[in-house]
């Protein structure tokens, strides 16, 4: 390791106490344990088309996020076939398609805002693994890195008014998959990632269903935990490899969780909403070997329902999906600014090279310093809108848009 990486790194966790961003490959929705943070030299602020790297025509709609492993990119889109879904692996270097795995699948309910193929992927060195509804029912299952299909796991009922949309998160040969739903069997469950195999299964409270991706918690000299968060559990801390839970605080929420859990300061942010402007938030405080686990504080309305928010260093940047990003004080909750944007946003920002990206339905996308002084850097527009969230990886950003995939290169 170079020394500048490594400064990077450790500057990286000192401030935020999570170690993330560990690698260089985006291996599941918002990268490296979740944290939102790419790590790529000289990705311009004003992107235009003649910025583009390449830009190709997917093969069907979606909503879910690019992941990447070495050159491959997978994601998933509907069709063709108003019941069938498809994982697609593209090239990184040209995004030309390499193959197409398509699966049948029963209609369910869901919202018109959402997507059949909404759920991001999750990848490591051999294999792809998915989440997604058929009918009345979750499964989740594996493909290798050429298409071939290894494992599924029936996950159990699944029901939800709005549809699916709650991700996979794979750690040390474990494959994470929760199933927060209104079912009368919400479960979140370890799966052996070579084989499909069940490790083990947390029974949970059932309620408005959870849309999450769980995040990676990285306590200062202990064991990585995964963090759940749903309106019936509230926030709850597992073992990754043996499900032990480790604490557990029931926050209260009557709201759905759609906007994944973030650690800053020492904290976890969690947020609840409805459609509109309704919204709770809980700051907790992790249990220890000394203390436990705890609501410290609570945010106030300004907190997302679909965006999830970006810990950088000594700040939080909370983006609210009518499009206004706070700059917060982690440890006190203190707003250092705040600015609004146009639009709605679902896609989730992302930070590199201390610039935060944040991309409104429309596909109009604001460029921001990250820092305790607001900067506008850039607005750019993009050729259509997105609900996806980009990823970073290779020394480029690659951006989902509803039909197209579009990589932009470092200078």
């Amino acid at each position: 390791m170079s020394f500048r990486r490594l400064a990077w790194c450790c500057a990286l966790v000192a401030g935020m106490g999570d170690g993330s961003a560990r690698g260089q490959e985006w291996t599941r929705f918002r990268g490296p344990d979740g944290t939102g943070i790419g790590r790529a030299d000289g990705i311009p602020a004003a992107i235009a088309e003649p910025d583009y790297t390449w830009k190709v025509k997917l093969p069907g709609r979606g909503h879910s996020s690019p992941v990447l492993w070495g050159t491959k990119i997978f994601l998933s889109c509907e069709g063709p076939g108003a019941t069938v879904r498809q994982v697609v692996c593209l090239d990184a270097s040209d995004g030309k398609l390499l193959w197409s795995w398509r699966d049948r699948f029963t209609r369910y309910r869901s919202n018109r805002l959402n997507s059949f193929a909404a759920s991001t992927p999750a990848v490591d060195a051999e294999r792809v693994y998915l989440t997604w509804a058929s009918g009345g029912k979750s499964l989740a299952l594996a493909l290798d890195h050429s298409g071939r299909k290894l494992w599924q796991y029936a996950m159990g009922p699944f029901d939800a008014r709005h549809g699916a949309g709650a991700s996979p998160i794979v750690i040390d040969g474990t494959v994470i998959v929760p199933n927060d739903n209104a079912s009368a069997r919400s479960v979140v469950v370890g799966l052996d990632a070579a084989t499909g195999k069940l490790r083990w299964k947390i029974d949970r409270k059932s309620g408005p269903a959870s849309y999450i991706t769980p995040a990676i918690y990285r306590p200062p000299d202990a064991e990585p935990q995964v963090i759940f968060a749903s309106c019936a559990e509230g926030v709850t801390s597992v073992v990754p490899a043996s499900g032990k839970v480790n604490w557990h605080v029931p926050c209260g929420f009557k709201m759905k969780t759609v906007a994944s859990p973030v650690m800053a300061g020492g904290l976890i942010f969690v947020s609840t909403g409805v459609g509109g402007t309704s919204r709770e938030s809980a700051v907790v405080k992790p249990g220890s070997a000394d203390s436990k686990a705890e609501v410290s504080y609570r945010l106030g309305r300004e907190v997302p329902y679909v965006p999830t928010p970006i810990a950088l260093g000594e700040h939080v940047f909370v983006l609210h999906d009518r499009g206004t990003l706070t700059c917060i004080e982690p440890k006190t909750g203190k707003k250092v600014w705040q600015e609004r944007f146009s639009g709605v946003h679902f896609s989730s920002p992302v930070c590199v090279g201390k610039k935060i990206y944040l991309t409104n339905t429309k596909g109009r996308m604001s460029v921001v310093q990250a820092g305790p002084e607001y900067k506008l850097l850039a607005t750019n527009t993009l050729p259509e809108g997105t609900h996806a969230t980009p990823a970073v990886a290779n020394g480029c950003m690659y951006i989902r848009t509803f039909n197209h995939l579009i990589c932009v290169r470092g200078r």
